[in-house]
């Protein structure tokens, strides 16, 4: 057994994690790496920086720009994708849910189902009867997820990943991790996969 592993921090809330999350494991697979899920909150995460909410839409030309860029990998990749009509979008329920989720099965095909609803539907995430559908729709008990997510246990865990992240400088999402390496960005998931499966160093490069 492969091990190879990266570790993926995401937060549902952004907007470069979607492209990210939808092609992470088939990526890592093909070269027999293991991903590691990381759910964090970016808010607290940009506050701590003295930023806002969305950093990336601060000024109106960048914005613009990041939403046609958007537009473009999502292209390149196969991935549809609707301009969300709120953003950020609140999606609290669902990253407590995957901090639950962390280490089970289902946790790649509902990170899944949770952006593609937030990036390709226009879809609000937050919400019980979203998050009821979506795990319904997977198979799994909703009721009792939904209510594990909720408990002060997991809540405490997403807060403490939060201030892990924090510790380890992490500044943004998608943010990959090979051992002390660190990968930024939906366009350097390739490389980080790449890296990992090669054993975490440049070996190879030319």
């Amino acid at each position: 057994m492969s091990t190879a592993a990266l570790e993926f921090w995401f937060d549902f809330a952004s907007n470069y994690c979607y492209p990210a999350v939808m092609r992470v494991e088939a990526l890592a697979a093909a070269q027999d790496v293991v991903v590691h899920w990381r759910p964090f909150l970016l808010g607290p995460v940009f506050r701590a920086m003295g930023r806002g909410e969305a950093p990336l839409f601060e000024h109106p030309a960048k914005g613009r720009y990041v939403w046609r860029d958007m537009e473009r990998r999502c292209r390149l990749h196969g991935l549809p994708f609707r301009r969300p009509s709120v953003f950020p979008r609140r999606a609290l329920l669902p990253m407590r849910i995957a901090t639950l989720g962390v280490g089970q099965a289902w946790m790649g095909a509902f990170c899944r189902r949770a952006m593609h609803a937030a990036f390709a539907l226009d879809r609000e995430i937050d919400e019980d009867g979203a998050m009821r559908e979506l795990l319904g729709d997977l198979g799994l008990p909703a009721d009792r997820l939904i209510a594990a997510a909720t408990d002060a246990g997991n809540k405490s865990a997403l807060r403490a990943r939060t201030d892990q992240a924090l510790a380890r400088g992490i500044f943004g999402a998608p943010m990959l991790l090979v051992g002390g390496e660190m990968f930024w960005g939906d366009d350097r998931l390739e490389e980080a996969v790449a890296w990992a499966a090669r054993g975490g160093d440049d070996a190879g490069a030319s």
